[in-house]
């Protein structure tokens, strides 16, 4: 009797001890999945036209397309936070009797790495780069002998390290860099000499030589703030938002470099959608310039708000 005594007591504490520990470690396992990697791209097509055909009012046949390729790369952990993505967009257009025209041209890749020291916690130690340019020639059309941009004239790079919250960091961040480096490449000779997009001009003699070249590279120090956010507004409508605002600490700290855009993604079914997007900046180193009293020159009309706006319907495939 006394070693079934024992024999019982031992069951019970199996029971009572060991059991709720297994179904702890059991728990636990399930809850963490481990690192993640996650990989996601999409390719976009969208196509406006316009045609006539003996129409009392009058207008122009007109066609124009929009081609766009996105590819996301992340990873993810308890602690790390790992997001990068490189998006391409080139878009043209053709109306009757006018040359073909640039629509849209963009080159751009980001990469945003966050700590958390505690898994718990919604701040992250963060850093972050991005860097942007076009890839083909700019024109203030129906001048198509002066390019006014070209690939990497301009070209912009941003590097810095701050503190960014995300409760849920792939949908809603807030950043705060108090360092961030800014550098403006213009690597166009004539572009340079000119003092476009916010380097410093060539110096010329009485008789417009260059007698200094003009800086190819201008580089900032300052403080950026940034805000994204995605959301599904309704069923198959959902809008991402992004706010950029960059003040320079040594150049006028104080004026703001904004950039903002939102987009509002319409889907119609797996592979139709229609998209309306908005896209604000003002960036007091890029001067926009008037005519002057001499013919073909002209004066500096200091920034001003530059703002796009598209509405487009077409396909998008992810893969």
């Amino acid at each position: 009797m006394k070693y079934f005594q024992i024999i019982l007591i031992c069951l019970f504490y199996n029971l009572s001890f060991a059991q709720p520990d297994s179904l702890y470690i059991k728990e636990e396992k399930q809850k963490y999945t481990g690192p993640q990697w996650t990989q996601k791209n999409k390719a976009s097509f969208d196509l406006s036209e316009v045609a006539f055909v003996n129409w009392n009012a009058g207008g122009s046949n007109s066609i124009s397309g929009l081609f766009g390729l996105k590819s996301h790369l992340d990873y993810k952990d308890k602690f790390f936070v790992w997001k990068n993505n490189a998006e391409v967009r080139y878009g043209v257009n053709k109306q009757e009797a006018r040359e073909l025209r640039k629509t849209d041209d963009l080159f751009e890749i980001n990469s945003n790495m966050g700590y958390k020291p505690d898994s718990l916690s919604n701040w992250f130690y963060s850093a972050r780069l991005n860097f942007r340019t076009q890839l083909t020639n700019g024109y203030n059309y129906p001048n198509k002998d002066e390019p006014i941009s070209r690939l990497l004239a301009p070209g912009y790079l941003f590097f810095g390290g701050g503190m960014e919250y995300g409760k849920n960091i792939e949908k809603l961040s807030f950043y705060f860099s108090p360092i961030t480096l800014k550098a403006t490449f213009v690597l166009d000779e004539d572009l340079a000499n000119a003092g476009s997009f916010g380097v410093k001009p060539a110096v010329l003699d009485l008789d417009g030589n260059v007698i200094v070249p003009g800086e190819q590279i201008r580089t900032e120090v300052g403080v950026l703030i940034t805000n994204g956010y995605e959301m599904e507004l309704a069923e198959n409508i959902n809008v991402k938002n992004q706010v950029s605002l960059y003040s320079d600490y040594v150049n006028n700290f104080g004026n703001v470099d904004l950039d903002w855009r939102i987009d509002f993604d319409f889907k119609v079914n797996s592979f139709v959608r229609a998209t309306l997007g908005s896209h604000l900046r003002y960036d007091d180193d890029v001067k926009t310039q008037i005519p002057s009293d001499i013919e073909g020159e002209f004066d500096e009309a200091g920034a001003k708000v530059q703002w796009k706006q598209f509405l487009g319907v077409g396909f998008a495939v992810d893969f």
